[in-house]
């Protein structure tokens, strides 16, 4: 597998915030979100290969029982069924951060953290040319979505820039057919910096009052700023 990190670090988003947790960042995405935090891990995959039993190894080397499985998008990586079965077979609680556009076909997770992408994840054509057309069809999958949803326990996170933006998400919400409760959906502020995050903030927060939403917060950002291994 093509690996851009592995730390050890506390899980800054969602039902799990605050969890110590071994990250394992699998290089490589084929989405280009155009406000991506992880470019070295997505648009251009900066790592190095290493194999499952290395990768054990070095989560092995960590004292937590949650491990997150992220990107990029780590469904796209090689062996990542081999590494979820392994994993699973140690005991680890194993947290998947996909954005939902490949089907799980069985793989071991104990929380799916699925991250649809919103109309404003679409890059600029001019500057990506044929991959933006290619990143605006493939973004939303609801039969994906959908079979995520009904095999794993679940939290569905997406990445709020502007107040419209609900709209978007109550519309994607429809198109699941009723089946997500509002508490199981949260909404992040966009943003790399926690200035950026907290200008958004109160928007948001009332979005989250008035729809039952819940409202996430990035930890990540809060404590080490946009940095790698955090």
């Amino acid at each position: 597998m093509f690996i851009s990190e592995i730390f050890y670090s506390i899980q800054g988003e969602g039902e799990l915030t605050g969890t110590p947790s071994v990250f394992v960042r699998a290089a490589g995405c084929n989405l280009r979100c155009n406000w991506c935090d992880t470019p070295y891990a997505s648009w251009r995959p900066e790592g190095m290969e290493k194999s499952v039993a290395e990768i054990l190894a070095e989560v092995e080397q960590h004292p937590a029982r949650h491990v997150v499985l992220t990107g990029g998008e780590p469904m796209v990586a090689k062996d990542i069924r081999e590494l979820a079965a392994a994993l699973r077979e140690r005991g680890k609680h194993i947290t998947i951060e996909t954005a939902a556009t490949i089907a799980p076909d069985g793989i071991a997770c104990d929380l799916a953290s699925l991250s649809p992408k919103l109309k404003n994840s679409t890059p600029d054509a001019k500057l990506f040319g044929a991959l933006a057309g290619r990143h605006e069809k493939l973004r939303w999958q609801p039969e994906v979505v959908r079979e995520w949803v009904e095999r794993y326990p679940f939290q569905l996170k997406f990445v709020v820039a502007k107040a419209g933006d609900v709209e978007e998400i109550q519309l994607l919400l429809r198109e699941l057919g009723g089946r997500i409760p509002p508490d199981k959906v949260l909404l992040m502020p966009e943003g790399v910096t926690i200035e950026a995050m907290r200008a958004r903030e109160p928007a948001l927060v009332e979005l989250c009052r008035r729809h039952g939403f819940r409202y996430c917060h990035r930890l990540q950002i809060e404590l080490f700023g946009n940095t790698r291994g955090t």
